[in-house]
C-alpha cells in the first residue's frame, strides 16, 4: 500500500490543520489491517502523517532515503526557469512521442540536462527503483526482468508513506508504463491510498498490478467519508 501525505504545508515541511485532520481518519483505516511493516519518507509532511497511525498501534516506521519527494527538477520550456518535472502544461509535453515511452521517456534533452544528486533524472529514476526492489526482495520478491520471482511467497500487508512524484515513479516500475504519464495523468490527492497485490499466475513468478486508488473525503465533523474509487479490472 502507498499512502501519500496528508494536506502540506510545504513551507515547514508539515501538514496544515485539513492535512493532521486526514491523517488522524486515515489512522481509523489502517489501524484495522493486520500490517506486517511500515515505510516512511525521511520528510517531516509523511512522518506526520505516518504519526497518528504508529502512535495507535504502538508501532515504528522504518524511513527510507529514497522515500523523499522524487528529485526531478529541470529548466521547463514554459516557464523559462528551474521548475519541478510533472507540472508541464499537456499542450507541450504531449508533443514529445518519447514521453510515452517506458524505456525512452528520459532521452529529452531537457531531463538529460537535470541535475539530481545522483545524476540526470534517469540517474535518479534508477536509484529509486532500485532501492525499491531492494525492499521487495526483503519480503520474499525478487524482480527478473519485468517480473518478479516469488522466493518467499506470502500474504505480509506492507505500507509507505510518501509522496505524489514518488509514487508515479514507483507504480511506473511495477506496470511499465513512462512515469511522465503517471506524473501527468494520475491524481493521488492527499491521504490517498494505492493498493497492489501479489498475483503468481504462475507458481514463482507474480506480478504486482494494480488493484485500487482510493481518496476519503471527510467534512471536518469526521462523521461521514465519501470514498472516491478507481479501479482497474
Amino acid at each position: 500500500m502507498i499512502v501519500r501525505h496528508g494536506d502540506p504545508d510545504y513551507s515547514i515541511d508539515s501538514l496544515t490543520p485539513k492535512g493532521w485532520k486526514e491523517a488522524e481518519l486515515l489512522a481509523d483505516r489502517l489501524c484495522k489491517l493486520d500490517i506486517a511493516k511500515f515505510y516512511v519518507s525521511p520528510l517531516g509532511r509523511a512522518k506526520d502523517t505516518a504519526s497518528f497511525t504508529l502512535k495507535r498501534l504502538g508501532r515504528e516506521a522504518e524511513e527510507m532515503t529514497w522515500m523523499r519527494e522524487f528529485d526531478a527538477w529541470i529548466k521547463r520550456p514554459d516557464v523559462g526557469d528551474r521548475a519541478i518535472l510533472w507540472d508541464w502544461l499537456p499542450e507541450d509535453w504531449t508533443k514529445v512521442s518519447s514521453f510515452y515511452d517506458k524505456d525512452a521517456w528520459s532521452d529529452h534533452t531537457l531531463l538529460k540536462e537535470g541535475t539530481t544528486e545522483h545524476g540526470d533524472i534517469r540517474a535518479e529514476y534508477d536509484w529509486v527503483i532500485g532501492e525499491f526492489d531492494k525492499l521487495l526482495e526483503r519480503h520474499g520478491y525478487r524482480r527478473e526482468g519485468q517480473i518478479y520471482r516469488a522466493e518467499n511467497a506470502n500474504d505480509d500487508t506492507i505500507v509507505l508513506f510518501c509522496h505524489f512524484g514518488l509514487e508515479c515513479v514507483l507504480l511506473s516500475h511495477l506496470l511499465g508504463i513512462s512515469p511522465m504519464v503517471l506524473w501527468h495523468g494520475l491524481c493521488a490527492a492527499p491521504t490517498s491510498v494505492t493498493t497492489l497485490y501479489t498475483e503468481e499466475r504462475r507458481p514463482g513468478h507474480c506480478l504486482l498490478p494494480y488493484d485500487s486508488l482510493r481518496r476519503y473525503l471527510t467534512p471536518v465533523c469526521g462523521r461521514r467519508t465519501t470514498c472516491l474509487r478507481s479501479q482497474i479490472l
